[in-house]
């Protein structure tokens, strides 16, 4: 079964820049794994801004580096942190996230696998996502996680969207039938 939902892009060229990170969530605790995730973020973030320098000769730091850096280091650490919380850990698969700099965009793609039993909610999550209005989707999920604290709010995705303008598109394909192992990729798009 392979299922995809937004805007996915399916062969996505693998560009010289790229950068990729991998973890296993099942090798420490969800606790430990929390500040990693910001290090790597952070890192990533650096990397990448490294693309944008500013004047050498001039004592200002580079605005778009500056941007650059902290729009990367949000996302990151956002698809990190949804990767990691919503893995499966009984399939021993690793986490990966990947950032590709290409002409005019940076593409994130993280891999992980979902608890078949959660499927059905977060495609039906998805669905709403990407067919609803993503401000007032951000407005009534900040209004049900004032009433209900759930782990899943989505808003983390929603904040992409609205205030990045990324393009985020999901792919399930399930890649182990006995016992079920089904992968999500994550794909965020940015126009630089």
């Amino acid at each position: 079964m392979t299922q995809i939902f937004g805007d996915f892009i399916e062969e996505l060229p693998v560009k010289p820049e790229h950068l990729t990170i991998q973890f296993f969530p099942s090798s420490v605790s969800l606790k430990q794994r929390w500040r990693n995730n910001g290090l790597s973020a952070d890192f990533m973030a650096d990397y990448f801004a490294t693309f944008f320098p500013g004047d050498e000769n001039s004592t200002h730091k580079n605005p778009k580096q500056a941007e650059i850096k902290s729009t990367v280091s949000y996302i990151a650490n956002e698809l990190l942190e949804n990767a990691m919380k919503f893995s499966d850990e009984t399939a021993l698969a690793p986490v990966t996230l990947t950032l590709q700099m290409q002409q005019n965009k940076i593409t994130f793609t993280t891999t992980n696998t979902v608890p078949p039993e959660n499927v059905d909610d977060f495609q039906s999550f998805l669905i709403a996502l990407t067919t609803s209005d993503p401000n007032e989707l951000y407005l009534h999920q900040l209004e049900k996680n004032a009433v209900d604290d759930s782990m899943g709010s989505g808003l983390g995705l929603l904040t992409m969207m609205n205030d990045y303008l990324a393009k985020i598109g999901w792919k399930f394909q399930t890649t182990q039938i006995q016992p079920e192992v089904i992968m999500v990729t994550t794909m965020v798009q940015l126009v630089l």
